[in-house]
């Protein structure tokens, strides 16, 4: 197994009663802690977002890898989303459970190392933000 899961990642979750939401994750790893950010489409109804930006902090330990997801800004019925999920031995998948904490709303998610170097992905999404 790499001792790194720094890159960028290509995921989805399931959430129910609206499917599978893809999203962008870029994790940087340092001795064992992970930190990093994420970037989703907004699927609440009415939402005046386009795209939500979230921050990860968890920890890697081995296989196990365990973040939180915090969405910034908060609102719109998101705030913090716990991940648990264990790491292949390749380190190209990352794939486990999502809860909502003090909810009972939970799900399933896989990640997937993506090809394309960071500074690409960078790029592209900025390429993606409206002009100010």
């Amino acid at each position: 197994m790499t001792d790194n899961l720094t890159g960028v990642w290509d995921g989805s979750f399931v959430q129910p009663g609206a499917g599978v939401v893809t999203f962008l994750a870029t994790l940087i790893e340092s001795g064992g802690a992970l930190g990093g950010n994420v970037t989703e489409p907004c699927i609440t109804a009415g939402c005046p977002l386009s795209t939500h930006n979230a921050s990860i902090a968890g920890h890697r330990s081995g296989s196990a890898v365990s973040f939180v997801k915090r969405y910034e800004p908060p609102g719109y019925g998101y705030d913090k989303v716990q991940y648990e999920g264990s790491v292949n031995a390749e380190a190209t998948e990352i794939d486990g459970r999502w809860r909502i904490l003090g909810t009972a709303y939970s799900g399933t998610f896989l990640m997937v190392r993506s090809t394309r170097p960071a500074e690409s992905v960078v790029t592209e999404e900025r390429t993606k933000e409206p002009a100010r």
